[in-house]
């Protein structure tokens, strides 16, 4: 039979029809008010509502885990599961990518449609029959029908440089005053023109700028590029609030490795509003060219496209790569057991069945602890993780070192199916050095230097989680990793507290000299006291990162820092984290809220993206 006599009996189920146009139904919901939440983050940075907006970000995270929950609950109340025979999902397939003609989210769409067939179906049907494992449309070249095209394009030739940045900001009509619009824009200028660096302007030379501004904390961001011939010229322009409540052009950011890390995997989920996120991903991909399409929707909100595309990169790697799964170096952990492919950038963590004391917690717990960093602000300072069930390895892969591990750290974890292992449930990250490693390499290499920055960047992670509330538990080095922009990150959140939950505490002065002798504390502690003056027992050992640690962070060791900072937060005060070095905004004066807790040092030279 050929192909064209067999399309119309493959097309021939109206109930696979009605599941593909319920699926597409649901997706559009989600994407509208995906869409409506991007759209109010505008209305909440005019006017400085920054407890909604972060509220509103919190809660856009969990918008396609309900829309799918609600599409299944849909289709198993509607549909008897004797009715979804194979060849009904076969069609669904079909028929779906036939309601995706003129779509203007594609590929998000075919991900949803994944998700909903996941939670119906067995795993042994995860296929190329079922669900989209490979893209089947198409998102080049999708047109928008909105007035606003995806960016808008300036020739500062016709009426020079300064009147088209001008032009560029006020084009996003923001409803709030500005201080001094001026006097801003004069020294974006001047910065561009030294970006430029005095080379002649071809006639055509050209700025691209992106139609919606990107909002996140307590910033907007002006995304573009400009155009000289055949050379292009990224920049970022922040855009904040003063004291005073007016607005002004923090900084123009465009050196690389700057633009790199403020959309990096440690300060994901930006709220844009797009009709064409594609388009979105492709303009940014000229800003950021070696950074994958997963990271990049990500970093745009869409974290499960992100995760799909990921997976899909992780199978491509794997299928051309012949290195083997072992545990991952460095010290082992107590409650998770990480393994590595040493060619892949990321590891895998699996939370282990059982904890040796003193670690009082449990598996839902952890959980928990993650899904609370997965939808907290993470301040570029907690890595971020993709939460995957059921992923099949292949066994002749993984060393069998590898396998016994899982089997006794993690047997609930663990089903061997002939040629496969099949985890249950897993964390991925970006793989980092330990920041124990990195000080260990450094000292054993004389490297005084590498030594201050990793101790100050270690302290200036803290703060930051501090001051976006989180405490982290446990805070020895080998629970921070150092990023290859030699940034200090946080990976280990099986400890973490809200900063408001925590209870610091002085230790008491000892009633006589057996207390003071005593092995075991004389006086009360309660579940969440914490006592900052004993930080320097558990942390200060080795006496240059001692010297280091009291130059820069000395604060970090008494209760005053953390009460202070904690009453802040009680207060309603959401401190000023900013996304890039201080050396490089436009002027201290007229700073947004109080000064920074730190300065952040100047990126050392570096290779790679973040």
């Amino acid at each position: 039979m050929t192909q064209a006599a067999a399309f119309p009996k493959l097309l021939s189920s109206q109930i696979a029809f009605d599941i593909a146009r319920t699926i597409r139904d649901g997706f559009d919901k989600h994407y509208r008010l995906f869409r409506q939440s991007s759209q109010q983050a505008k209305e909440h940075f005019e006017r400085g509502a920054w407890k909604i907006a972060q509220e509103a970000a919190r809660e856009r995270i969990g918008f396609y885990d309900k829309r799918v929950q609600e599409c299944v609950h849909m289709l198993e109340d509607e549909y008897d599961p004797a009715e979804l025979t194979d060849d009904v999902w076969r069609e669904c397939k079909l028929h779906f990518i036939g309601l995706l003609s003129g779509h203007k989210q594609p590929e998000l769409a075919e991900t949803f449609f994944n998700s909903v067939c996941c939670n119906i179906l067995h795993r042994s049907y995860f296929h190329n029959e079922f669900i989209f494992v490979r893209p089947m449309v198409s998102t080049e070249y999708i047109d928008t029908e909105e007035p606003a095209p995806t960016y808008r394009m300036y020739y500062p030739g016709a009426d020079g440089l300064r009147f088209t940045l001008k032009r560029i900001v006020t084009n996003f009509q923001l409803n709030a005053k500005f201080a001094n619009l001026d006097r801003d824009v004069a020294q974006v200028e001047a910065r561009l023109r030294d970006l430029f660096g005095g080379e002649e302007l071809e006639p055509n030379h050209q700025i691209q700028v992106l139609s919606s501004l990107f909002f996140r904390n307590k910033g907007a961001y002006i995304v573009g590029k400009g155009i000289n011939g055949a050379r292009e010229y990224p920049f970022v322009v922040p855009i904040l609030h003063n004291r005073h409540g007016e607005l002004i052009l923090d900084t123009v950011l465009f050196d690389k490795e700057q633009i790199i890390i403020l959309f990096s995997f440690t300060r994901a989920y930006f709220q844009v509003d797009m009709e064409v996120p594609s388009a979105y991903v492709q303009f940014l991909r000229t800003l950021l060219p070696r950074k994958p399409r997963s990271e990049i929707y990500t970093v745009l909100g869409l974290q499960k496209q992100g995760k799909t595309l990921f997976y899909r990169d992780y199978m491509q790697h794997l299928k051309h790569s012949s290195d083997l799964f072992d545990v991952a170096p460095g010290i082992r952990g107590l409650v998770m057991l990480v393994f590595a492919l040493p060619s892949f950038p990321y590891v895998f963590k699996i939370i282990k069945d059982f904890y040796p004391s003193p670690k009082e917690t449990t598996r839902a717990q952890i959980k928990e602890k993650y899904l609370l960093v997965k939808h907290h602000d993470r301040v570029g300072r907690m890595a971020d993780t993709l939460e995957y069930s059921n992923v099949a390895f292949p066994r002749h892969r993984m060393k069998e070192e590898l396998i016994a591990e899982i089997r006794h750290f993690a047997p609930s974890l663990l089903e061997e199916e002939g040629d496969q292992v099949v985890i249950r449930h897993l964390y991925i990250e970006r793989r980092m050095v330990p920041l124990n490693i990195w000080l260990t390499h450094a000292e054993q290499e004389g490297d005084d230097a590498r030594i201050e920055h990793g101790v100050r960047e270690y302290g200036n992670a803290i703060k930051d989680l501090v001051a976006a509330n989180i405490f982290p538990g446990d805070m020895l080095y080998k629970n921070f990793g150092v990023t290859r922009h030699k940034r200090v990150v946080f990976y280990d959140y099986d400890e973490i507290e809200y900063i408001t939950d925590c209870n610091f505490r002085d230790i008491p002065q000892a009633r006589n000299e057996e207390d003071e002798m005593s092995a075991e504390p004389w006086y009360p502690i309660g579940k969440h006291d914490v006592f900052p003056e004993q930080f320097g027992r558990f942390l200060l050992g080795n006496a240059k990162i001692r010297k280091y640690f009291l130059q820069h962070h000395a604060d970090l060791l008494t209760r005053e820092f953390w009460q202070t900072r904690k009453e802040r937060i009680l207060a309603g005060e959401v401190e000023d984290i900013f996304p890039y070095p201080q050396d490089v905004r436009f002027s201290y004066q007229g700073l947004p809220t109080t000064p920074p807790a730190h300065v952040a040092p100047t990126l050392l030279e570096t290779t790679e993206n973040e």
